[in-house]
């Protein structure tokens, strides 16, 4: 029983130690790429952010979201212009770490559909401006 405590503390030391870096604020703005990988092909995307705005450029395609902040590392993105039901759909953007130039993100509907499960997608962005 002993161990099991000593270990326990041990675990709850270690996790405590790690800090993930986290400055989301030097990420709110600027020009971003992104790669994604459709059929087995590896795409680059880019996308300019503004406090407020949201411009994506993908397969000769430009699309524009407005942006609207949680707090300096969650925002929803809500497209301008959607062209079907499934640009209707806000998008919950939450940045996870940050280094250097890069950004790992995670998205999700912004809100669950009923009957359906939680698509949680990742992503690396890098700051390019």
């Amino acid at each position: 029983m002993m161990r099991l405590i000593i270990l326990f503390i041990a675990m709850l030391l270690l996790t405590n130690c790690y800090n993930v870096e986290r400055n989301c604020s030097d990420f709110k703005t600027g020009t971003f790429e992104f790669n994604y990988t459709v059929n087995g092909t590896e795409k680059t995307a880019r996308f300019i952010r503004t406090d407020t705005l949201s411009i994506d450029y993908f397969e000769d395609k430009v699309d524009s979201s407005s942006v609207r902040w949680i707090n300096d590392c969650e925002f929803i993105l809500k497209t301008i212009n959607p062209k079907n039901n499934s640009e209707k759909d806000d998008i919950h953007m939450k940045i996870l770490s940050t280094k250097d130039n890069t950004y790992t993100f995670e998205y999700k509907r912004a809100i669950k559909k009923p009957n359906r499960e939680w698509r949680i997608e990742k992503g690396v962005a890098k700051k390019i401006n």
